[in-house]
């Protein structure tokens, strides 16, 4: 059976999907003159101009809610239109868990793109923290759009990384050019002979150092921490680590890094500590791959922070 590749863009009202998909009609070396089958899913500002979907050897399908979206309605839409590609623009409220259920056995998602006003992005974030954190695990491609001089790209980064390691990130300046991934300012100093961690900066630490381990090799660092001991780990392992909630109570995820540590044993199980160590960068099968390594000099006793869940 002829496989019909299908890409999805995602992302609330006006983050820019239309103008997005817009581009990859006008990219006929990404088409290849292919017949390509759009099916909107939103109705916004932005419109398809005839001219555009003409010179993109393309059609437009509106669907106004989730429940049309049904196998027999896109079967039936293959066999009316025998397109080659197919693109949704899926409103960013529906699931896409659901549109993947029904899409044909022969329709494979290449790739799933989640287009971000960063504007707007820590209003959403804020108010509709689930929703937004939901769209960015099923993403492929997460595009921050409409960034400015201002735009505080290490912090867009850290929240999208929290979500989903593996996401690529593109961030568009206001004229649509492409933008490089400056990196913010930390809130510690890299220079220091003990690299202090406060206890709101725990999560951007935590994400430096899986993202940039070279700048943290065997480099000495103080945080606060909850002990994690199980069976798993061997007599000289634990892991001082944080809760993080990356998208609603029951997302509720422990993060920190294999440590080790002559004394175990005088530990306790979720027990907060203050930290003092040595970062490696090392094969853990707990990783099962390189990755941050804590060779741990000092515990001390410690109060829980005011705030005891991560922040990015």
């Amino acid at each position: 059976m002829l496989e019909i590749p299908v890409y999805i863009a995602t992302g609330f009202l006006e983050s820019g999907k239309t103008s997005f998909i817009k581009e990859i009609l006008e990219d006929h070396e990404f088409t290849e003159g292919k017949k390509v089958l759009v099916i909107c899913c939103e109705e916004g500002v932005e419109e398809y101009e005839e001219e555009v979907l003409a010179d993109g050897n393309a059609v437009l399908v509106t669907v106004e809610s989730p429940e049309e979206l049904t196998t027999d309605f896109l079967k039936q839409l293959q066999r009316q239109h025998r397109q080659k590609l197919t693109i949704f623009e899926y409103n960013g409220m529906w699931k896409i868990e659901k549109l993947l259920e029904v899409l044909p056995k022969n329709w494979p998602v290449v790739q799933t793109f989640t287009m971000i006003d960063a504007s707007t992005f820590e209003m959403y974030l804020s108010n509709m923290r689930s929703i937004m954190m939901e769209l960015v695990k099923l993403s492929d491609v997460v595009i921050f759009n409409r960034c400015t001089k201002d735009t505080k790209k290490g912090s867009l980064r850290r929240a999208v990384k929290a979500a989903n390691r593996q996401v690529q990130i593109i961030y568009e300046s206001i004229d649509g050019s492409d933008e490089d991934d400056d990196e913010d300012d930390l809130p510690f100093d890299l220079t220091a002979d003990t690299i202090e961690i406060e206890d709101d900066d725990y999560g951007i630490w935590y994400m430096d150092v899986s993202e940039r381990p070279e700048a943290y090799r065997n480099k000495t660092v103080r945080f606060k921490g909850q002990v994690l001991k199980n069976k798993y780990f061997k007599d000289k392992n634990f892991v001082p680590g944080r809760k993080v909630m990356t998208c609603c109570e029951a997302d509720m995820q422990f993060i920190g890094y294999i440590s080790f540590y002559d004394n175990i044993s005088s530990l306790e199980n979720k027990q907060w500590v203050t930290v003092t160590a040595t970062v490696k960068y090392e094969f853990q099968m707990a990783y099962k791959k390189k990755g941050p390594v804590l060779y741990v000099s000092k515990v001390e006793p410690a109060q829980p922070p005011v705030n005891e869940l991560v922040t990015f």
